[in-house]
C-alpha cells in the first residue's frame, strides 16, 4: 500500500514527488482519458479533451505532479502540437487565399471577429477578468492552442500562470462542441435547405475551387491555325499550362510526344491540364474526343513513381530531363493529393508522386532516378522538426510593439512555432530542404503533444475546479460559452448563405473549419456524400488557427 500511495500521491523526498509517480500520473490520465473519449452519445465525442477533465479529476484528489514539471510538460506538448498542424496546413495555406478560397476565408475571418466581438461584449457586460473569458472563448471554440497561447501571455506578463483560464476551457468546452452541431443543424431548418439541390450546387462549387487538380482529355486538332506547328509553339500560342502526353496519327500511329513533335490537323492528342485552363484548351485546339489509349497501344504504360531521393528536393522537372534520356514523359505531379500539371518549371518534393508513360524498360530506370522506396519515407526527417521548433521559439521570444496595446506583443511558444512550421513546410523544398513527414508521424506527433497538454492543463487547474463551479457562479459561465459559440455562428452562417451566396454543405465546413471544430465536421461530413464540406474545413482552417492562437494572445494584452 505505501508503494501505491508513493508512486500516485507521490513522495515528499523527491523532486516532484519522483520521476515514477509524475509518469505514471501522466500516463494514467492520457489513457484513461482516450479511452473515454471513444464513447459517443448519440453520435458525438468530446474526443481526446477527455484528457483535461480526467487530469481535473485526478488533480481534485491531489494526484499531481510538481508545478514546475507541469508548466515544462504543458509547454512542449502544445509546442509539439501546433508545430505538427504548421507541417500540414503549410503547403496549402497561401494557395487557400486564390479565387474560391479567398471568399472562404473573408467568411472564416468574419467568424472568428464575431466571437472576439461577443467575447468583449461579455467583458463589458459583466464582472469577469478577461483571462476568465479568454478561457471561456477557447472552450467556447474547440481551440486548445488559443488556451495555451492565452496561458503563455499571462505568464510573460506577470511571471505566473492564470488557472481560471484552463477552468473557463474546460466549463464551456462540452457546449462548444454540442453547440455548434446544434446550431449547423438550426441553420439547416432556418435556411429551409432542400438537400437534393444543395448537393448539386456543391458539386460545382468544388469544380471551380479545385482549379489545380489536374485531369487527362483527348482532343482531336481541327484548329488549321495550328497545323503544322511543334508542341512548343502551341504552348507559347495558348500561354496556358497543359501537357502533351501521346498522339494518335491520322494513319493510327502512335507517339510519345515532346516539345518538337509537330501536330497537324486530325491527330488525336491525349492532353493534361487543370480545370481553369480546359474550356480555352478545348476550344483552340479542338473538339473533345473519347479514346481508349490503354488498348491502343500496350508498348506503353502509364506508372506512377514517388521521389524518395533527398537530392531531388526542390529541383524543377526541366533539370530532370528525363524525356530526352529516357524517351518517357511526365503527365502529372500529384502532392498532397492534389494532381498538378508537369510543367517544366515545376519544383519537386519528397514525396511527390510522379505519373510517367513510357515503356516498362524506360520506366524501370526512371525509377532508379527517382527513388520510389517507401522505406525511405517511412524514415523521420528530424532536422526541420527539432531545427523548426528552435526558430520558433525565438520567433515567439521577439516581443512587437503596437500603438494602443501597453505591453509588447510576442507571438509565444504557440504563435511562433506555427508560423515557422507553415513556412518551413511551404517554402523549405525550395531550399533544398526535407520538409515531408508521413501522414501518420504527423498525426503521431500531434496526439502525443495534444495529450501532453491537455493532461497537464487539467492537473493544473484541477483544485479549483468543483469550488469555481459550485460557488463562484462558474455554472454560469456555461451560458457565456453558449453565446460565444452560437451567435457568431449563426450570423455567419446567415452572411455566407445571403451575401456570399455559399451552398449549406460548403457554409457548414466552412463554420466548422472557423471554430477549429473537428466533431463539428465530423457531423458535416456525414450530412452529404460530398467533399464540400471537407474541402471547406481545410480551405479557412490554417488561416483560422492562427487567428484563433494571435486573438487569444490579444485580448489578453489589451485587456489584462
Amino acid at each position: 500500500m505505501e508503494l501505491l500511495k508513493d508512486l500516485f500521491l507521490g513522495n515528499p523526498a523527491f523532486w516532484g514527488g519522483g520521476v515514477a509517480h509524475s509518469v505514471l500520473i501522466l500516463a494514467v490520465v492520457i489513457t484513461i482519458g482516450i479511452l473515454l473519449g471513444k464513447i459517443k452519445i448519440a453520435g458525438i465525442s468530446l474526443g481526446v479533451t477527455w484528457i483535461l477533465f480526467v487530469g481535473i479529476f485526478f488533480s481534485h484528489f491531489h494526484m499531481n505532479l510538481d508545478e514546475h514539471l507541469l508548466h515544462f510538460m504543458k509547454e512542449f506538448g502544445l509546442i509539439l502540437f501546433v508545430y505538427s498542424i504548421g507541417l500540414q496546413v503549410g503547403p496549402g495555406f497561401f494557395s487557400a487565399f486564390r479565387k474560391g478560397g479567398l471568399k472562404l476565408n473573408i467568411l472564416a475571418l468574419i467568424t472568428v471577429l464575431l466571437s472576439i466581438g461577443v467575447t468583449c461584449a461579455l467583458y463589458y457586460t459583466t464582472d469577469l477578468p478577461i483571462t476568465t473569458l479568454v478561457g471561456i472563448l477557447s472552450g467556447a471554440v474547440t481551440n486548445t492552442p488559443g488556451l495555451g497561447a492565452a496561458q503563455q501571455a499571462v505568464s510573460d506578463m506577470t511571471g505566473i500562470d492564470a488557472p481560471e483560464i484552463a477552468l473557463g476551457y474546460a466549463v464551456s468546452y462540452p457546449l462548444g462542441v454540442v453547440g455548434a452541431i446544434l446550431t449547423l443543424l438550426g441553420l439547416r431548418y432556418l435556411l429551409r435547405i432542400k438537400m437534393d439541390g444543395e448537393e448539386a450546387q456543391a458539386a460545382r462549387e468544388l469544380d471551380e475551387m479545385q482549379e489545380q487538380t489536374a485531369s487527362p482529355i483527348t482532343l482531336e486538332i481541327r484548329n488549321e491555325v495550328i497545323s503544322g506547328k511543334r508542341i512548343a509553339d502551341l504552348q507559347q500560342l495558348l500561354n496556358r499550362d497543359f501537357v502533351v502526353s501521346r498522339i494518335r496519327r491520322g494513319n493510327g500511329e502512335l507517339e510519345l510526344v515532346d516539345s518538337d513533335t509537330v501536330i497537324h490537323t486530325g491527330d488525336e492528342i491525349l492532353v493534361i491540364v487543370a480545370p481553369k485552363d480546359m474550356e480555352a484548351v478545348r476550344a483552340f485546339i479542338g473538339p473533345q474526343i473519347e479514346v481508349n489509349w490503354k488498348a491502343l497501344d500496350k508498348k506503353l504504360i502509364s506508372r506512377r513513381i514517388l521521389i524518395t531521393k533527398p537530392e531531388l528536393n526542390g529541383r524543377t522537372l526541366s533539370h530532370l530531363k528525363l524525356r530526352s534520356r529516357y524517351g518517357v514523359n511526365i503527365t502529372r505531379v500529384n502532392r498532397a493529393g492534389i494532381d498538378l500539371v508537369a510543367t517544366p518549371s515545376l519544383r519537386l518534393q519528397i514525396g511527390d508522386r510522379l505519373t510517367i508513360v513510357g515503356t516498362e524498360r524506360a520506366i524501370a530506370q526512371v525509377e532508379k532516378v527517382l527513388g520510389n522506396s517507401l522505406k525511405r519515407l517511412n524514415h523521420p526527417n528530424l532536422i526541420p522538426i527539432f531545427l523548426g521548433i528552435a526558430l520558433g521559439v525565438i520567433l515567439g521570444s521577439i516581443a512587437f510593439t503596437f500603438p494602443g496595446i501597453p505591453q509588447p506583443v510576442k507571438l509565444g511558444l504557440a504563435g511562433g512555432p506555427l508560423i515557422v512550421s507553415i513556412l518551413i513546410s511551404r517554402f523549405g523544398p525550395q531550399y533544398k530542404m526535407v520538409t515531408y513527414t508521413t501522414m501518420s508521424a504527423n498525426l503521431m506527433l500531434r496526439e502525443v503533444g495534444i495529450a501532453l497538454f491537455l493532461a497537464c492543463v487539467g492537473l493544473s487547474a484541477g483544485e479549483g475546479f468543483v469550488e469555481t463551479i459550485v460557488h463562484k457562479g462558474g455554472y454560469i459561465w456555461i451560458a457565456y460559452g453558449a453565446l460565444i459559440t452560437i451567435v457568431p455562428l449563426l450570423l455567419a452562417g446567415l452572411i455566407g448563405r445571403f451575401y456570399f451566396k455559399l451552398n449549406y454543405f460548403t457554409l457548414i465546413g466552412v463554420l466548422s473549419g472557423a471554430t477549429t471544430n473537428p466533431p463539428a465536421l465530423a457531423y458535416s461530413s456525414e450530412q452529404t456524400g460530398s467533399d464540400a464540406p471537407s474541402v471547406g474545413y481545410a480551405t479557412v482552417y490554417p488561416l483560422s488557427m492562427f487567428l484563433r492562437v494571435l486573438s487569444a494572445q490579444m485580448l489578453i494584452l489589451i485587456f489584462g
